[in-house]
C-alpha cells in the first residue's frame, strides 16, 4: 500500500486540533492573514453541531495522518434558483501533493454534492496559484474570471 494511497474521510470531532493546523499552514500558503484567535472553537460548532450545514472532508495516510482537507458548504445561486455545494478550501500538506490525493478528495466533494442533492459544486483559487488551476483544468472544470471581495462588517455605535 502506497503511502498517500487515497483514504478521504468526514471530519470528525477529535480531527479538530489537526484541521485548524492544517487551516493555520493554508492561511500562510496563500501569503494572508493571520486569523482571530478562536478558530477551533468557531469551527467546532459549525462543524459537529446538529443541523451543521458545513462539512469538512480530510485526505488521510492509511498511518493515519490528516495531510489535507476540503470545506464545503451549502450555498444558494439567485440566478439559477437553486442552492449548489461550495467548496470554500482544498488543501493538502506540502508532502502529500502529487500523490493523487487532490483528486480524491475532489471526488469525495462531487460524492458530497450528489448525495445531498446539489447539482454542482463551485469554488474559487488565487490567480497566482498555478498548480491549483492546472489542477482544476485537469478536472474538467470551467474557470469564470470574477473579482473577489471581502467588506468588513462593524457593530453598530452605541449610542
Amino acid at each position: 500500500m502506497s503511502e498517500y494511497e487515497s483514504v478521504v474521510r468526514a471530519a470528525r470531532a477529535e480531527d479538530l486540533a489537526r484541521i485548524v493546523e492544517l487551516v493555520q499552514e493554508h492561511v500562510a500558503y496563500e501569503k494572508s492573514h493571520p486569523r482571530a484567535p478562536g478558530l477551533a472553537a468557531r469551527l467546532g460548532a459549525a462543524l459537529f453541531e446538529d443541523g451543521a450545514r458545513v462539512w469538512v472532508l480530510l485526505a488521510e495516510t492509511p498511518r493515519g495522518e490528516v495531510v489535507g482537507y476540503a470545506a464545503c458548504s451549502e450555498e444558494f445561486s439567485f440566478w439559477d434558483g437553486r442552492h449548489y455545494l461550495h467548496m470554500d478550501c482544498l488543501y493538502l500538506a506540502e508532502g502529500a501533493r502529487g500523490h493523487g490525493l487532490g483528486a480524491a478528495l475532489m471526488d469525495a466533494v462531487t460524492d458530497l454534492a450528489r448525495e445531498r442533492g446539489f447539482g454542482h459544486v463551485e469554488w474559487q483559487t488565487p490567480d497566482w496559484n498555478e498548480g491549483a488551476i492546472r489542477f482544476y483544468d485537469r478536472l474538467g472544470a470551467a474557470g469564470r474570471p470574477k473579482q473577489r471581495y471581502s467588506l468588513a462588517v462593524r457593530p453598530p455605535a452605541n449610542g
